[in-house]
């Protein structure tokens, strides 16, 4: 879903480039569209209007950056990819031949929590909510997330009703996001109690929902996470971020599975789940503490 969501919002940017140069989107070559790759370098980004009307917006905004640029460029080929597949005459991609910003899959600018920071972070979630109804569902849906190792719009989409019991474990029955069908994801005994706290009885209607029964809503989730990271001292960052989270910390226990973290995280290639181990091992390992301990032993004989 955040794919898709993701790809339409890059194709719409194409679309309405196109659309200002009186040009059909269908209709661009590759002059044109090398020209949107440069435009994406400079072009100021859509903003909010502050103290403006509701959905007020205004193009102020820094210029994209080399993800959504990637993003951008990506989304609009494929959907010239897409077209001349389904065309019985074949349609010539203009994207073919632009180049794409490099993106190191191994890096991330999301900041990672360790161990000792998560718990501190779920304490917050825990306790320190004024309205108690508010502290459940905070501290019951970072526990699902972290220790079920979900994307946040699969756990969004979720209803009591998914709820279940299987094997001697109680489980949660999810849509895939990705290739469709349903997957069954254990569910640990410390989120199990969180959660039923949480729902107090409760057997039907959304898994995690707003105080009228809605269905509670991703910009919801990542105020709720900025909000419990300033009050923890921890860096901002959205709900992926407690995947990649779950993930390095699996990775890093002694008796680590790879190919078990592997199905836990829902990764088809096994690549995607090492990029976590890899980035956890370029921060933990890096020579440079070495060098500093033994700088600091030096300098601190000298003074002696």
């Amino acid at each position: 879903m955040n794919t898709q969501k993701s790809y339409a919002r890059g194709f719409k940017v194409f679309e309405e480039f196109a659309r200002e140069h009186g040009v059909h989107p269908m209709a661009v070559k590759f002059a044109l569209a090398d020209t949107f790759r440069m435009h994406l370098e400079t072009a100021p980004t859509w903003v909010r209007v502050k103290g403006g009307q509701r959905g007020e917006m205004v193009r102020t905004g820094q210029p994209y950056g080399e993800a959504s640029r990637a993003n951008a460029l990506s989304s609009t080929s494929s959907f010239f990819a897409y077209l001349d597949k389904v065309s019985d005459d074949g349609v010539k991609n203009p994207f073919d031949a632009v180049q794409r910003p490099y993106i190191d899959p191994d890096y991330s600018p999301t900041p990672g929590y360790t161990e000792e920071e998560w718990a501190r972070f779920l304490a917050v979630a825990r306790d320190q909510h004024r309205v108690a109804a508010y502290r459940k569902r905070a501290y019951a849906l970072l526990l699902v997330l972290y220790t079920c190792c979900l994307r946040i719009d699969s756990l969004l989409n979720a209803r009591v009703e998914d709820l279940g019991y299987d094997k001697g474990h109680r489980v949660l029955h999810l849509e895939k996001v990705k290739g469709g069908g349903r997957k069954k994801k254990p569910i640990p005994p410390v989120a199990w109690d969180a959660l039923q706290e949480y729902l107090d009885g409760r057997t039907e209607g959304w898994l995690f929902c707003t105080a009228t029964g809605g269905r509670l809503d991703e910009p919801a989730v990542w105020r709720l996470l900025q909000s419990l990271a300033k009050r923890a001292g921890l860096p901002l960052r959205g709900p992926h971020g407690t995947k990649v989270d779950a993930i390095t910390h699996a990775l890093a226990r002694k008796d680590a599975r790879p190919d078990k973290v592997q199905r836990w995280a829902d990764h088809k290639d096994s690549r995607t789940t090492q990029r976590y181990n890899r980035r956890k091992e370029l921060l933990d390992d890096s020579p440079g503490y070495g060098l500093a301990a033994d700088v600091a032993g030096a300098l601190a004989y000298d003074t002696d």
